[in-house]
């Protein structure tokens, strides 16, 4: 091995690749601008479409009812809906979401309030349908007023208050700090984000230098040189190692840059001109994005024997490849391999433990989970740490093997 040799070789191609615009755009321009683009027109989108739920009222059914006048008066008079007129099939235009729920009242309901007994109200929706949603929370809203009302009307009939039936009130107090709270929150999209762009960012410089280099009938004379394979693969895996690592850095970069400036804005929106509305919506958004730093820089850590690996993984794969496109056929499925472990670690109720300290990119999605929310398992993250660096020295000795077979290199 001769580290003047590697850092030549690895010298010429990162020149190559910079020349390349297909790989800057692929290590630059998407991660910097088109991903934190989409993850804010995403943002934008579903805020623009819930300020419409809330500003449209919901369209709503009254069944029965009608001998009890003062309850569908309050229903109607409700300014949060608008209520249908009587249509047949209901059960199915609820379906079809031309209406959005439908409240059955029972027979005399009027007067079986007024006569102090209780009775039951049905509202038919559509369950997970966020405009349906809306209509029952806004129904429920109507009659938990109704019935407040009632109660305390009923209490001060006998005397009492309506503190007589609540004599214990939970208040609910916050003790964890901001980068806890903001790690529980989002914590598990940081790794997975790590993981995706940093497998995404090793893609193209994997393919073009094995496949592309094959199909161009570049490998022919890079193996007439005066240096040894194994310098010759280090030189290209760290060429892959650096578009990883620059793919993630950049879009690191632009994704702070895009939380900060789109929080302020997100919460003057919700403000709508009101300061006081918009320094709350901006100190919640806050506790939501505020991570531990140190946190997240062992996530870096964490990472990284990661990258070592995707890269080393990748260069063998499309070393096997005769051309681009059928390294394109190689590699491309394989984010499924990725993408599968990292949602793993982001359902709830998954904690990490010694058994999947041990399952690549799961053990580090976990990981980077605990270490922004503040959390240090000092002997899981050992045990993650020294695995993942295992893994990732099998993958480049393998890479490096593969290269030294001519059977590989000139696969016709």
């Amino acid at each position: 091995m001769n580290w003047t040799h590697i850092f030549t070789v690895y010298g010429k191609e990162l020149r190559d690749m910079l020349r390349d615009r297909r790989t800057l755009i692929s290590m630059v321009v998407i991660p910097t601008i088109a991903m934190p683009g989409l993850l804010a027109l995403v943002v934008a989108v579903s805020f623009m479409v819930e300020r419409e739920v809330a500003a449209t009222p919901p369209l709503v059914m009254i069944l029965g009812g009608d001998d009890s006048p003062a309850t569908r008066a309050g229903l109607a008079k409700n300014p949060n809906l608008t209520i249908a007129p009587p249509q047949e099939n209901w059960r199915q235009h609820i379906t079809d979401k031309k209406l959005r729920a439908v409240v059955e009242l029972p027979p005399g309901l009027d007067a079986t309030l007024a006569a102090g007994g209780t009775a039951t109200v049905n509202i038919y929706h559509y369950e997970g349908e966020v405009r349906s949603s809306r209509a029952v929370a806004e129904v429920r809203k109507f009659f938990d007023t109704k019935t407040g009302a009632i109660v305390t009307a009923r209490l001060a009939e006998r005397g009492l208050t309506p503190a007589a039936i609540k004599p214990i009130e939970l208040k609910p107090q916050n003790v964890a700090p901001p980068e806890k709270v903001g790690g529980n929150l989002i914590g598990g999209i940081i790794p997975y984000f790590f993981l995706i762009l940093a497998f995404t960012g090793a893609m193209y410089p994997a393919m073009d230098l094995t496949a592309g280099e094959k199909e161009r009938g570049t490998m022919e004379t890079l193996l007439c040189s005066p240096v040894g394979r194994v310098d010759i693969v280090l030189g290209k895996f760290l060429m892959i190692l650096t578009a990883s690592l620059g793919t993630v850095a950049c879009s690191l970069l632009s994704m702070t840059v895009t939380f900060s400036i789109g929080g302020s804005i997100l919460a003057r929106s919700i403000g709508g001109g009101d300061a006081a509305t918009a320094t709350r919506a901006a100190s919640k958004i806050a506790s939501m994005t505020t991570l531990d730093p140190v946190g997240l820089l062992a996530v870096v850590g964490m990472v990284l024997p990661m990258v070592v690996l995707f890269a080393a993984a990748l260069f063998t794969i499309s070393l096997f490849a005769k051309s681009f496109k059928e390294a394109q056929s190689y590699v491309s499925p394989l984010i499924v391999v990725i993408l599968m472990p990292a949602m793993v670690g982001l359902l709830p109720g998954v904690e990490l433990n010694w058994k999947l300290a041990l399952v690549p990119i799961l053990n580090v999605s976990l990981a980077s989970k605990e270490l922004v929310s503040g959390v240090w398992h000092w002997d899981l993250l050992g045990l993650i740490f020294a695995s993942t660096s295992l893994y990732a020295a099998i993958a480049l000795g393998l890479a490096v093997r593969m290269f030294n077979r001519e059977s590989v290199i000139f696969r016709t």
